[in-house]
């Protein structure tokens, strides 16, 4: 499949998304690999923030996160998940909706050993989304774990990946006059499938 640019060019979303994620490396200032990542609470209220999207496998995507964490519990209950990756510098975005499973194995190990060790260390020391009382208190804790845990520490057992599998793509283009150029990739299951249809912008 290709348009006017080729910019779709393929029959693999993932691969799409990855050509232009390594695009968007060479022009974005700062953390090309960030989404807005929605999930709803369990009155269905939406919430969304920013997070760093750590890989594009052959069939999802992956981010890592405190387990405790306000996203992590609404994931857990739903199982579902979305995201926007926006680029202003390419003028493109990509809308991934789909259910969600732990990464919590060796995949995980490997990801939090590559963090530096202040970042494994504010792992341990971050009770993320709860209340805190002051910076002081964090940093005191941070002195704390970074004492009892030393240069070596292990990934905590409330800390790890969610990988998203996608039932639906669209990748969007910036068009001339807002004709842009927009392609969903849907499927009614992850073992199904994909169908590709053009959108009008």
């Amino acid at each position: 499949m290709s348009d006017r640019t080729g910019i779709f060019a393929g029959d693999d979303p993932f691969a799409i998304a990855r050509a232009w994620l390594k695009e968007a490396e060479g022009s974005e200032a700062n953390d090309p690999n960030a989404i807005a990542l929605s999930t709803v609470d369990a009155d269905g209220l939406p919430n969304a923030r920013m997070v760093l999207l750590k890989e594009i496998e052959a069939d999802a995507f992956v981010f890592y996160t405190n387990y405790g964490s306000v996203k992590a519990r609404e994931i857990e209950g739903s199982g579902k998940a979305a995201f926007v990756m926006h680029w202003k510098s390419l003028r493109r975005q990509i809308r991934v909706r789909g259910t969600v499973e732990r990464e919590d194995g060796p995949q995980a190990d490997a990801y939090y050993a590559s963090r530096s060790l202040k970042s494994r260390l504010g792992a341990w020391a971050s009770d993320q989304s709860q209340p805190l009382s002051s910076r002081t208190a964090l940093m005191a804790e941070v002195a704390k774990v970074t004492a009892g845990k030393g240069t070596n520490p292990a990934r905590p057992p409330f800390w790890g990946g969610y990988r998203i599998r996608p039932t639906e793509i669209e990748f969007w283009a910036d068009g001339a006059f807002r004709l842009h150029d927009r392609f969903r990739w849907s499927r009614e299951t992850i073992a199904a499938d994909w169908a590709v249809l053009r959108l009008c912008p």
